[in-house]
């Protein structure tokens, strides 16, 4: 075939293609500049190896390759040819054959040509589509994962909104329901000792509810915690410092209030016993021959102020401060036992703090106050096994065999078997007791007198079947 008839026929060929440009590219699923990249990969890698084209065909697709690139020929852009550069000038020609068709169509032309002489371009260019159509595929899945792993987050995240707001609406509701049950007695205490003074009784009314609550909740957190404590013991009696251990009061809310509807049916008889237990102490001061507690030595004891708790992480440091003392401050606690360290009030001080660490393990603490004029400046400790019986009057007040809406039972029957016993003194809760994790800080703490009395602090070890536990602590007070 002569190079006039082979560029007339590469033009009109070219002339046909742009024709049916739009529906190849759109067939073939590649944009066309795409296109002709990889068509022009493939030529450039497989002529003379995968695919063998004539002289002439490859004049042809150079000359589509020139227009594509540079656009039509022109003289005073072509480069310079030799005397003897035979290859040169027959590019040259079959360029100048493409006459002014636009780069686009060149690039179709060459597509078009390659795929005519070329069996394997077609099966190549699918092959190249299905392997970007899997790629956009696993994107496409990738996406969508982390759009679903948010919106379950998002939703993990509203779950657990949800279920606080529904804690605190039990909890209020809790609240709710006690206040309801104890207002007529409490209200009836608060005329009499402010008579005539709405304000103060109201005061005193939301101070004495607001102790009646926590003391039920304390109360029901100590009866399940028994309940639990021995089967956990003994099936991980290696995981007792574990904190999934410690058991949530708030996981009481559901019981307590099933509890309240239970106890619907003897609720004033539970009222007249409650008013009697939180406020006898009063009425038992006085007939003992000692001072008698005037308004505002009461009214110290219910408006006592919460403690501030903090932490810090030297605690090497302070075991050896208090190891290197004259030893008192070092205490080992048997397991299965309970620790309490009497401190009291001093006339000079105002301020009780206190310091506390053990070795590998945790130890429950909570700190009380006894509303009794202390017989000794000493601090005293005292241990006792929880199998046994304790005198002191802080673990009868906690006992928890004894309902705090029922009145006490250890009183109703010392009154009984000793009718001339001198009634116990009152306590207040300032701190309940907690498992602390005090293995890897330093717990500290302080709390300003609430009045003369003596501070109890508890360092329990009931809970533990198997373990003693080394306890570093010390004790001031601040003038």
């Amino acid at each position: 075939m002569a190079s006039g008839t082979s560029g007339t026929n590469s033009s009109s060929g070219a002339a046909q293609s742009t024709d049916k440009a739009p529906s190849s590219a759109e067939k073939w699923g590649f944009p066309l500049i795409e296109l002709y990249r990889l068509a022009f990969t493939f030529y450039k890698r497989n002529s003379g190896k995968a695919i063998h084209l004539s002289y002439e065909d490859n004049l042809k697709l150079i000359a589509f390759k020139q227009q594509a690139a540079l656009g039509p020929f022109n003289t005073s852009r072509a480069p310079a040819l030799g005397v003897l550069d035979v290859i040169g000038r027959d590019r040259q020609q079959h360029w100048q054959l493409l006459g002014e068709i636009t780069r686009e169509q060149a690039m179709e032309g060459f597509v078009d040509l390659l795929d005519t002489m070329c069996s394997a371009f077609r099966p190549y260019i699918e092959a190249v589509r299905q392997d970007r159509d899997e790629t956009l595929r696993k994107e496409l899945r990738l996406m969508e994962q982390e759009k679903e792993a948010r919106e379950r987050q998002e939703n993990a995240q509203q779950e657990l909104l949800e279920e606080g707001y529904k804690e605190e609406l039990q909890r209020r509701q809790l609240q709710d329901a006690l206040n309801k049950q104890t207002y007529q007695q409490f209200k009836l205490y608060a005329e009499k000792q402010f008579p005539g003074n709405p304000e103060q009784q109201a005061v005193l009314i939301h101070q004495l509810q607001r102790e009646h609550y926590h003391q039920y909740m304390q109360q029901l957190h100590l009866q399940n915690q028994n309940q639990n404590q021995n089967t956990e013991d003994k099936s991980h009696p290696e995981e007792e410092n574990a904190p999934g251990n410690n058991n949530n009061s708030s996981t009481d809310l559901p019981n307590a209030m099933e509890g309240l509807k239970l106890g619907d049916v003897e609720t004033q008889q539970q009222q007249q016993q409650l008013a009697e237990e939180q406020h006898g102490h009063v009425e038992q001061t006085e007939g003992v021959g000692q001072d008698q507690l005037g308004e505002e030595e009461y009214d110290d004891y219910v408006m006592i102020c919460p403690a501030k708790i903090w932490t810090r992480p030297d605690i090497e440091q302070f075991k050896t401060e208090v190891s290197a003392g004259d030893g008192d401050g070092v205490i080992t606690i048997g397991h299965g036992d309970t620790v309490t360290v009497r401190v009291p009030t001093n006339m000079n001080g105002k301020c009780i703090f206190w310091e506390f660490a053990t070795d590998s393990y945790d130890i429950g603490f909570g700190i009380y106050f006894e509303w009794a004029k202390p017989v000794t400046n000493e601090v005293t400790v005292h241990v006792s096994d929880s199998d046994e019986d304790e005198d002191c009057v802080d673990e009868d007040y906690l006992s928890t065999t004894e309902d705090l809406e029922s009145g006490s039972l250890s009183q109703e029957r010392g009154a009984v078997n000793n009718p001339t016993a001198a009634p116990k003194a009152p306590i207040s809760i300032i701190v309940p007791i907690y498992r602390r994790e005090c293995y890897n800080e330093v717990y500290v703490g302080s709390h300003s007198y609430p009045g003369e009395g003596v501070y109890l602090l508890k360092f329990d070890n009931s809970y533990s079947i198997w373990r003693n536990k080394t306890l570093y602590y010390r004790v001031y007070y601040e003038r």
